[in-house]
C-alpha cells in the first residue's frame, strides 16, 4: 500500500487511488464494499448457477451476534461479534479450515432507540485493513487498531472519554477509511481524520454535536471532484465534500430524510454524485469549481426512496434496492427509472458487482444473482444459503463468498 505523508498533494493523492486495486489483489477484501469500495470486483466471470457444488459451503462457525462485513485477506478472515450484550469480541479466522487463528476483547455494548431495537444492540462498523492493521470500530464510539498477525492492540481512541462527545444513540455505524497513512471516520460527533500508526487526530470537521441526530451512519469516499482530491461524506443532514488535508468543507447539500436516516455511501458517477435517503428521495448533484469556490447544482430528482442499500453503477446504471423492498434500476444521466420490480423482498440488500453480473445478499438469507440490464431485471438463480438474518456486506474474494450470519460465519467455493 502507498504510505507517503499524511499531508497529500493531488500527486500524491492520485497515486494512493491508483494503488488501491493493487493491494485489493492481495488482501482482496479490506474494507467496506470491497477493494474500490464501489461495491465492485475483477476477475473470472462468475458461474452461471448458485445451485449443487457450483457454490459449496466450505466451512461454518458459529459466533455472536454482529453486523459487521467480514474482511478477507490472502490467509484468513476477520470478524467482530458481541458476546453477552457486555463485550466485543475481534477474531481472525484461518481461511482454509475456519479455526480460529487469535481473538481480542473488549468491554463494550450500549441500548438503541426503541424504533431500532429489532436492528439489534451488537456491534455494526465494518472493519479496514491496511496490509498490516486492522481499524475496528467500536459501538461506544471507540475505535481500536490491532495488528493483523496476532491482534495486539497498537492503539485505541475512545471518542467520548478524549473529546468529551456523546455515547452515539445508534452507536459507532460509520465504517473506516484508510489511505495514505490516514484514518477517515463519522464519530465523536463529527468526521474525523486520525494517523493510522499512532491515532493521533489531526482534524475534526462537519461537527453535528451527537446525541439522537448526531449518530451518523454513512461511510466516506476519497475521490477526485470538480479537479480537486477530496473526501466526500453524507452526515445524517447533508452530503458534503471535504479537504483531506486541512477537514474545510469546500461544499455541501442538504440532503432531506426521515430522522436523518441518510445511510447510503456517497457514489460518484462522471462528475455527479447520487444518492437515496429514507423518507426523502433520489437525486443527483453536479459539482463545480470556479477559481476554488465550488457550487452545487442539483441535476435531477425523483420519488424513489433508498434506504440502508447503497447501489452498483453498471454502464451508467444505478441498480438500487428500496426502502419499498423493490429493485430498481435508474438511468444516472436523467434520473429516468427504466424499471422497479413488481416483487418485493428483503429490508436490505448488499450488493457485489462483476463486469455485468451482480450478486445480492437479502438479509432474509437469500443470495440472487442477477444480469444488469437497463431494459428488464433479469434474475438469473437464486439460492437460500441461511436461515439466520445476513444484514452483514457480503464479501467477494476470488471465487469465494464470506458471509457473516447475524450468528455466524461461511465461507463459499464458487466453481
Amino acid at each position: 500500500m502507498v504510505r507517503p505523508t499524511i499531508s497529500m498533494t493531488r500527486r500524491t493523492f492520485s497515486a494512493a487511488l491508483a494503488s488501491l486495486p493493487a493491494f485489493a489483489a492481495a488482501s482482496d477484501w479490506p474494507q467496506w464494499r470491497g477493494p474500490t469500495r464501489d461495491g465492485k470486483v475483477s476477475g473470472v466471470d462468475w458461474p452461471e448457477t448458485l445451485q449443487g457444488d457450483r457454490l459449496r459451503q466450505k466451512w461454518r462457525i458459529e459466533l455472536g451476534p454482529s453486523y459487521s462485513g467480514p474482511i478477507v485477506a490472502a490467509d484468513r478472515i476477520f470478524t467482530t461479534e458481541t458476546v453477552d450484550k457486555k463485550r466485543e469480541v475481534v477474531k481472525a479466522i484461518d481461511r482454509a479450515t475456519g479455526r480460529e487463528l487469535w481473538a481480542v476483547s473488549w468491554d463494550g455494548a450500549i441500548s438503541v432507540p426503541f424504533f431500532a431495537k429489532s436492528n439489534g444492540d451488537w456491534i455494526r462498523s465494518t472493519p479496514a485493513y491496511d496490509g498490516e492493521r486492522l481499524f475496528v470500530g467500536g459501538i461506544r464510539d471507540v475505535l481500536v487498531c490491532l495488528s493483523a498477525a496476532d491482534g495486539r492492540e497498537l492503539w485505541r481512541r475512545d471518542f467520548v472519554a478524549e473529546l468529551k462527545s456523546t455515547v452515539p444513540a445508534f452507536g459507532f455505524v460509520c465504517s473506516p477509511l484508510v489511505v495514505d497513512g490516514a484514518v477517515y471516520v463519522q464519530a465523536a460527533g463529527g468526521f474525523l481524520k486520525l494517523e493510522a500508526a499512532t491515532g493521533k487526530v489531526i482534524w475534526k470537521s462537519l461537527e453535528d454535536g451527537g446525541g439522537m441526530f448526531g449518530s451518523a451512519f454513512s461511510s466516506p469516499v476519497l475521490v477526485d471532484v470538480a479537479g480537486r482530491p477530496q473526501l466526500v461524506v453524507q452526515t445524517r443532514e447533508q452530503l458534503a465534500g471535504v479537504d483531506h488535508n486541512t477537514g474545510e468543507v469546500l461544499w455541501s447539500e442538504k440532503i432531506p430524510a426521515f430522522r436523518g436516516m441518510n445511510i447510503l455511501t456517497p457514489t460518484l458517477h462522471q462528475g455527479r454524485f447520487f444518492t437515496s435517503a429514507y423518507g426523502g428521495k433520489s437525486s443527483a448533484y453536479s459539482i463545480e469549481n470556479k477559481d476554488g469556490k465550488y457550487t452545487v447544482s442539483p441535476a435531477w430528482e425523483n420519488k424513489t426512496q433508498g434506504y440502508m442499500s447503497t447501489p452498483v453503477i453498471i454502464e451508467g446504471h444505478a441498480y438500487l434496492h428500496l426502502r419499498n423492498q423493490r429493485f430498481t434500476c435508474i438511468d444516472l444521466a436523467t434520473g429516468e427509472l427504466k424499471w422497479t420490480t413488481p416483487k418485493t423482498f428483503g429490508k436490505y440488500w448488499s450488493l457485489v458487482a462483476n463486469k455485468n453480473r451482480i450478486l445480492a445478499l437479502d438479509e432474509r438469507g437469500d443470495l440472487l444473482l442477477i444480469e444488469a440490464s437497463p431494459t428488464e431485471f433479469k434474475l438469473i438463480d437464486e439460492r437460500h444459503i441461511s436461515d439466520e438474518e445476513t444484514w452483514a456486506h457480503l464479501a467477494v474474494s476470488g471465487q469465494q463468498l464470506a458471509v457473516r450470519e447475524l450468528k455466524a460465519l461461511a465461507l463459499y467455493d464458487w466453481s
